[in-house]
């Protein structure tokens, strides 16, 4: 085994000791699901970040920039942009103080709006989940030939096993690390490939200009069809929801926005310029080398500028700390991608409907069974997918279709009604669901994974606002624990703006 391996090994060994400390620190679901709202900025900023950068990042986002370019961030720039909105409303969410996003829906709407956003969540996430086993699998696979379904097997189990000792305890606890890695790694070789390439002559004479333009070989349909599915999911994201909650106080939230939303631009478009550098070099080579990568394995390119730097002029120092980043991008996602839904089916069917009563005790160990469950269901939904970029789409779909529109009603839109909100939430996910599956029987795709936001986004939001106008406005004291004192997105933009 060569030292890459080694140092993997050595790096999951860290991690998984951290968590099993932090086990010991669990009393009850408040410490596992939200870290007993005690979590500081620095340490908020970290995994919010860790959250996001995940395999959609590392490896979908990577091998569409090797292919199309800079337009790549129209992808990443969803995220940016729903960032930047989610400022003002961190510290209303910190507010409210429950647990889950589908906590906010039954406050919001009702408990059916509960059990269908927790569908809906259970089915993204273990997608999302499904394609962090598959990044590991990667890994594995170039540092140690582990074939790939063996790999898909390891991370998997390692995934759910750190997650299931000490839940959100654990996540923040080692996100700080996980944080600090992957921006270090990503930031110190950017500048040594382009460096060791040629610089701006190289950029000007060997790669093709459209890489570098606006919307690349594309249109403006396109950029939105790859920017909506980033933008939607952001402002449903049930993660980042959980994570507002453990939050110290809603000072704390409304800081790491700004910090999170920084770190952000920063580690993606660091990892776009990567992919376009080093995939530009590794796919010129000869079919017949080595270090030759192939469009159609573009997805691996910066695990494959990890493993074998040398040849575009990054250290064995730096070719490690970049595959540590990518086991913390892929481990850090995983566990929090995987923490989510079961607190959701733990909070919002188990401890809501099946045993109210339930000790802390009880709760705890069920939602550690349930970590084990939803794992092997991700397990499945992985075999369903040809490319992580297809798993990515859709899954970003269903949350930002299915949730979102009627996430934000709440907060933003006094008039949206119980009918209009549940209605979205319905529709948003029969319409992706539909056509996912007509995708997979048909001999031609209904839809491009990178459309389905179009339809499915649209028909939510249709049933929300048509819906919400037909039927009777709610009672104020439905809607009235949503707003500032004055009640508005606009007036809580002014509130900050005089504090």
């Amino acid at each position: 085994m060569n030292v890459f391996f080694w140092v993997v090994i050595g790096y999951l060994i860290l991690l998984m000791s951290i968590s099993i400390v932090k086990s010991f620190a669990i009393k009850n679901q408040e410490d596992f699901m939200v870290a007993g709202r005690s979590v500081p900025t620095y340490k908020l900023v970290a995994t919010l970040l860790c959250t996001w950068i995940g395999s959609g990042s590392l490896l979908a986002g990577a091998g569409l920039a090797a292919q199309v370019g800079l337009s790549e961030l129209w992808m990443a720039a969803g995220a940016w942009i729903g960032i930047i909105l989610v400022f003002f409303l961190a510290a209303r969410v910190r507010r409210i103080s429950q647990y889950t996003v589908p906590d906010i829906l039954e406050l919001r709407y009702n408990k059916w709006a509960r059990i269908l956003g927790t569908i809906v969540i259970v089915i993204a996430y273990t997608t999302i989940v499904g394609y962090q086993f598959r990044g590991g699998a990667f890994v594995l696979e170039l540092v140690a030939g582990v074939p790939q379904w063996q790999g898909v097997l390891l991370t998997a189990a390692f995934i759910i096993t750190f997650t299931a000792f000490a839940g959100m305890l654990s996540i923040v606890s080692v996100d700080i690390i996980n944080g600090a890695i992957i921006t270090i790694a990503v930031l110190f070789a950017v500048p040594l490939v382009f460096m060791n390439l040629g610089g701006m002559e190289y950029v000007s004479t060997e790669l093709d200009p459209s890489l570098f333009t606006v919307f690349g070989d594309h249109n403006f349909l396109w950029a939105m069809g790859v920017f909506l599915p980033t933008f939607l999911l952001l402002m449903g994201e049930s993660n980042m929801y959980q994570k507002f909650f453990s939050a110290r106080d809603e000072k704390a939230a409304k800081s790491a926005v700004v910090w999170w939303v920084i770190g952000t631009i920063v580690v993606e478009t660091a990892i776009a310029t990567l992919a376009i550098l080093a995939f530009s070099h590794f796919n010129s080579l000869s079919p017949d080398s080595l270090y030759h990568l192939a469009v159609e394995n573009s997805e691996q390119i910066i695990l494959h500028t990890a493993r074998f730097g040398t040849e575009v002029g990054i250290p064995i120092a730096g070719g490690l700390l970049l595959i540590c980043a990518a086991v913390a991008i892929i481990t850090s996602t995983g566990n929090s991608f995987l923490l989510a839904p079961s607190t959701n089916i733990t909070r919002d069917i188990y401890q809501r409907f099946v045993n109210p009563q339930a000790s802390e005790k009880r709760i705890v160990v069920f939602q550690r069974i349930t970590v084990l469950a939803l794992g092997v269901c991700a397990y499945f939904m992985l075999t369903q997918f040809d490319t992580i970029l297809a798993m990515a789409f859709t899954a970003y779909t269903m949350i930002g279709a299915g949730l979102t529109p009627a996430l934000l009603a709440a907060f933003l839109w006094k008039r949206v009604t119980t009918a209009g909100g549940v209605a979205s939430i319905a529709t948003g996910m029969a319409v992706t669901l539909l056509i996912t599956v007509l995708n997979a029987v048909l001999a031609e795709p209904l839809l491009d994974t990178a459309y389905i936001v179009l339809p499915s986004a649209g028909a939510s939001i249709l049933a929300l606002v048509v819906v919400s106008l037909l039927t009777q406005p709610d009672p104020e004291e439905k809607w009235r624990p949503f707003y500032t004192e004055s009640g508005t997105l606009a007036d809580a933009i002014k509130e900050h703006k005089i504090k």
